[in-house]
């Protein structure tokens, strides 16, 4: 089996390149769909929508539904196809990202995606994330590239909650934990190829720089500082966690966030990076990480104000035929636990989570 890599045609980041970006924007096509959703459209859309036609460019107004979901694609597919467009403008969060990408596939344009935020690593991938109109987790849906451009603005990001910048570094905190586990048994990586040195090397600085300028970043969005630690988290939640992740191979923390969607109840107004961020810790319980390595990321996961306990998950009192029911959808042949470097059962799952929040609590409790 081959090794490969795969990243976007072009990524740019920094300060105020989303109202500079009409140069990148003019070699992709002159008709474009801008997809966003209300509060995009009220943040920045409408005034990226004016900027885009005073820029030539022919634009299709489409407000995205809110759930990355093959009903909502096929939406979307109708209205570019009618409007005849050559290309596709997402602006906005994941589950706009990664609707974009499969319009694009489905229409044969080309796609450029400008994340609003630096809330997870979805923008710079060659797949997509796809959920029931429930937003329960479906499928992964895979394409034969990456985007035709990534184009984030720090302005912009340091504007956005900071809870969704956590969320985002809790994403990419799985990165590398997921691709040794990968690497560790030899299994494929999301591009269905074996991984590549690069890709590896991505991972290691993308954990490194995670951990070494996570909390500055955040204390500077907290009061909208664009700083020199917030680009170097943007970069690695957005195109070292999107490559790394890629190339790298997702293993149990992503599809024990996938799991957790098929639960009930609160636990779906938490974001993508705060399951994860469970689930992260999960895969080192499944791994049986020493306590000086378990206590780093929890540590860290904590101090950034991730859910480390059933109670910080909305799920306080689960039953165990509930974590058995996560436990069945992490597990499911369509999902990613297969890539771990031995075999994980329902059980397994259930157990470990359990022994992640028992753990939690203790510690805080000292």
């Amino acid at each position: 089996m081959e090794s490969i890599f795969g990243s976007p045609a072009t990524y740019v980041q920094g300060i105020g390149v989303l109202f500079d970006s009409a140069k990148y924007i003019q070699r992709l096509g002159s008709k474009a769909v801008l997809l966003a959703d209300s509060v995009v459209y009220g943040i920045v859309g409408n005034d990226y929508l004016a900027y885009l036609k005073q820029n030539d460019i022919d634009v299709k107004q489409v407000t995205f539904n809110g759930e990355a979901s093959d009903n909502e694609i096929k939406r979307v597919d109708a209205i570019g196809k009618e409007f005849d467009t050559d290309m596709i403008i997402a602006l906005g969060g994941g589950k706009t990202l990664d609707s974009a990408k499969a319009i694009a596939d489905d229409l044969h344009v080309h796609v450029a995606v400008l994340p609003t935020l630096a809330s997870t690593d979805a923008p710079c991938s060659r797949l997509s994330v796809l959920y029931t109109d429930d937003g329960a987790f479906e499928k992964y849906r895979f394409y034969d590239k990456n985007p035709d451009l990534v184009l984030i603005d720090t302005k912009v990001v340091a504007g956005a909650p900071v809870r969704l910048l956590a969320s985002g570094i809790a994403d990419a905190l799985a990165t590398n934990v997921e691709a040794k586990a990968v690497a560790k048994g030899d299994k494929q990586t999301m591009l269905n190829g074996h991984q590549t040195l690069v890709g590896n090397a991505i991972g290691s600085k993308c954990e490194e720089t995670l951990f070494k300028y996570g909390m500055a970043a955040i204390a500077s969005v907290k009061d909208h500082a664009v700083t020199k630690a917030l680009d170097h988290i943007v970069e690695a939640n957005t195109l070292m966690s999107g490559l790394g992740f890629e190339s790298g191979g997702l293993a149990a923390a992503h599809a024990i966030h996938d799991g957790l969607t098929a639960l009930d109840g609160p636990i779906h107004s938490l974001t993508h990076g705060e399951k994860v961020a469970f689930g992260t810790l999960t895969q080192l319980f499944l791994e049986g990480a020493d306590q000086e390595r378990f206590e780093k990321f929890l540590k860290f996961e904590l101090a950034i104000g991730m859910p480390t306990t059933f109670k910080d998950l909305k799920i306080e009192g689960i039953s165990d035929d509930d974590l058995l029911k996560v436990g069945k959808q992490a597990t499911a042949p369509a999902d990613t636990m297969g890539r771990m470097p031995f075999e994980v059962t329902p059980y397994d799952v259930a157990q470990a989570m359990k022994g992640v929040d028992a753990y939690s609590r203790h510690f805080q409790e000292k």
